[in-house]
């Protein structure tokens, strides 16, 4: 019996209850899954790990017009190909290929559907000055797509061959890439658990496919500071649970609360956790909070939360922090990776100690932050009134940028 859904050059043929064949142009041939439990982790380590020196090619034969720079919109438009890796529990990790951007065929039991067996990762590659692209810490972003694939029962992949293939892929796609500083090629790696059953448990088969999106500036016409509404209602991440992991179920519960703080006239959420009557900073949106301030012992401190298990470990937060410390601390910075509360960053914006806040991100980069509403309370957030960036924002966003785009010679920064 033969099924076509959602595309008609994708198709997925089940044979029978207890197994399926699967059939894609992505894929290019057919592939057993069983619907029985996986192996143990033991048995599972002993399987084919990614080998990049196996990928196979097929170039799409009717390419995308190159849109204007004005018309690019985040996550809208789409390159020409997709890289993808199938996994099954028998065989281990399959041929990985690079082939036409196409849908996706799943059957209606997948339990990435009904169960959310997906992780992700953000990432964008850069053109430099002299045309050569350049990819920024992608050993990091592997490392956290392994952590997370782990913590839901996904497969675990060599990182650095998979790195060595978004490297192919970029090559494949680099017209994408524009040339001018500030635009880039945004990759979405992600995998997703494509097992056919409604039975919870370890996913017999899945997929690690790469996508990526030409995007521009965050801040087309510069920084733009933001409004945070701190909210403690609704919670982003607890202790034990999966706040630490870029999984797809940590972001959709985040977008009525988004919604609702909007209404006030507010572009995101502050998250707070509430523990032993104080109310802890954790995170903004989908970023990580840094804050600035003249602690009550004299110093000028840097503080972010720390990676206690709530805190998504983000890139670009650990590239401020190192660099903060490289570079700030002879200037009388101290760098802190604390548990602070709203109470302390409301008694600094009082007694006029809180220099700056601002978020930390892939997207943007880093995000200054104008004030923040807390208990019908508008805090100021050190921010002159004809400003939109407080210093260390500037400056980090120069550093990072200057790395990323080859300005400044920097391990960080990868050419592919």
């Amino acid at each position: 019996m033969s099924r076509r859904l959602l595309s008609s050059t994708a198709t997925r043929l089940l044979r029978n209850p207890q197994q399926q064949w699967l059939q894609t142009p992505l894929l290019g041939t057919r592939h057993y899954a069983s619907t029985q439990a996986p192996p143990d982790q033991a048995s599972m380590s002993r399987l084919p790990n990614i080998e990049a020196s196996k990928l196979e090619i097929k170039k799409n034969t009717t390419p995308k017009d190159l849109l204007p720079y004005s018309e690019l919109v985040f996550g809208r438009n789409f390159t020409d190909h997709m890289l993808s890796i199938e996994w099954t529990a028998s065989e281990g990790w399959l041929t990985p290929r690079i082939t036409p951007y196409a849908n996706l065929s799943l059957d209606p039991a997948t339990c990435v559907l009904h169960y959310a067996f997906t992780c992700f990762e953000g990432m964008k590659a850069y053109k430099d000055r002299s045309g050569a692209v350049r990819l920024f810490r992608p050993d990091r972003n592997m490392a956290r797509l392994n952590r997370s694939a782990s913590r839901i029962a996904l497969p675990s992949f060599s990182g650095p061959e998979f790195q060595k293939l978004i490297a192919e892929f970029c090559k494949l796609e680099e017209r994408f890439i524009p040339s001018e500083k500030g635009y880039t090629l945004y990759l979405r790696p992600t995998m997703i658990g494509t097992q056919r059953t409604l039975g919870v448990g370890p996913p017999g088969s899945a997929l690690l496919y790469l996508i990526a999106s030409p995007v521009g500036p965050y801040y087309p016409s510069g920084f733009k500071a933001v409004s945070l509404e701190a909210t403690s209602s609704v919670v982003r991440a607890w202790p034990g649970g999966v706040g630490n992991a870029k999984l797809g179920a940590n972001y959709a519960p985040c977008v009525v609360p988004q919604m609702d703080a909007a209404t006030r006239g507010f572009h995101q959420n502050l998250w707070l956790f509430a523990e032993e009557g104080e109310e802890y900073v954790t995170e903004v949106g989908t970023m990580n909070l840094f804050c600035a301030m003249q602690n009550k012992q004299g110093e000028k401190e840097l503080v972010t939360a720390p990676l206690d298990g709530t805190i998504l470990e983000g890139v670009t937060r650990d590239s401020v922090l190192e660099l903060a410390r490289e570079r700030l601390s002879g200037e009388g910075w101290k760098v802190s990776e604390r548990k602070y509360t709203m109470r302390e960053v409301k008694e600094a914006a009082d007694d006029g100690r809180l220099l700056e806040v601002f978020g930390a991100g892939t997207a943007a980069v880093v995000s200054p932050v104008r004030s923040i509403s807390w208990n019908g309370q508008l805090i100021k957030c050190g921010l002159p009134d004809d400003q939109e960036a407080g210093e260390l924002a500037q400056r980090m966003k120069d550093w990072i940028e200057g790395i990323q785009y080859g300005e400044e010679e920097h391990p960080w920064s990868v050419k592919v």
